[in-house]
């Protein structure tokens, strides 16, 4: 669905944030895209939902490129962005605004998901907390049915057990049509429900394979200090470690210590795949 080949983008002529960027995106996958801040996570989702539009390389969705911001393009694509301004309005007069923008939403599906985050359709949206906001926005966002979907730092400002439904609920609303992209630095909110995982660090992507894939080329465990681990950190009594998985052993993937480990040694520990 989404395709990005050659892709080279800056904010001005001196600074390229992105350098030749590729990456294919298809149907059916929750993709995690994780990156170190300022890695360019955010800009690219824009580039992908048009907002800003690449120096050279293509975006495409669906075929067409994205910056040509084509409405029968544009109302298949849902961006739930970081920052966001919401007007003086109950949250039913919203949707009756919004919601023909997109034409396969579903109302019963939005009533279900603000019965889920406790919200009611009479609530004024400038009056809700930032949490109850990125709830709104998450159940309006679910209820496009939106092929392409991209979620920038969901999780932020959401409470422990928020942070739970969201998972929940975001597990029981994607489709097998559907492409969900989840930018994030906190890994350890979304580490049950991502699969592929992205990591973007210096204008390309530097890994990018799925769970599975992971499991079944590396090894996540304690290890001793001074051994022969492709990257190891120090944790509460002792070391954990990656280390490449010869035995076809299965342990927990450890989201932040892949992605420490990948920005720290990306070069070692993508030639495990190639082997």
């Amino acid at each position: 669905m989404v395709s990005i080949k050659k892709l080279s983008f800056g904010y001005n002529k001196k600074q390229r944030l992105f350098d030749q960027l590729d990456l294919e995106l298809a149907p059916g996958n929750i993709y995690g895209l994780l990156g170190k801040n300022g890695a360019g996570k955010t800009t690219l989702l824009r580039i992908i939902s048009g907002l800003v539009f690449p120096r050279s390389g293509a975006c495409t969705v669906s075929g067409y490129a994205s910056s040509d911001r084509l409405p029968s393009v544009l109302q298949d694509i849902y961006l739930l962005p970081e920052e966001y301004h919401l007007p003086a309005l109950r949250i039913d007069s919203y949707v009756s605004v919004n919601a023909p923008f997109y034409n396969r939403f579903d109302h019963d599906k939005f009533s279900w998901l603000l019965g889920e985050f406790q919200l009611h359709p009479k609530n004024m949206l400038n009056q809700l907390s930032y949490g109850q906001k990125k709830k709104f926005l998450l159940a309006f966002g679910l209820s496009t049915n939106s092929r392409l979907m991209l979620m920038d730092e969901p999780t932020n400002g959401l409470d422990i057990p928020s942070k739970s439904q969201f998972r929940r609920v975001i597990a029981a609303s994607i489709s097998e049509e559907q492409v969900l992209v989840i930018s994030t630095h906190q890994v350890r909110d979304l580490e049950s429900l991502i699969d592929p995982v992205i990591i973007i660090d210096g204008g390309k992507i530097i890994f990018n394979q799925s769970v599975e894939h992971i499991s079944r080329h590396l090894l996540f465990e304690p290890v001793k200090e001074g051994g022969r681990a492709l990257y190891a950190e120090e944790t509460f009594g002792g070391y954990a470690g990656i280390l490449p998985n010869t035995s076809g052993k299965e342990t927990r993937l450890d989201l932040e210590l892949l992605f420490n480990g990948v920005t720290a040694n990306s070069k070692e520990i993508n030639q495990v795949f190639e082997n």
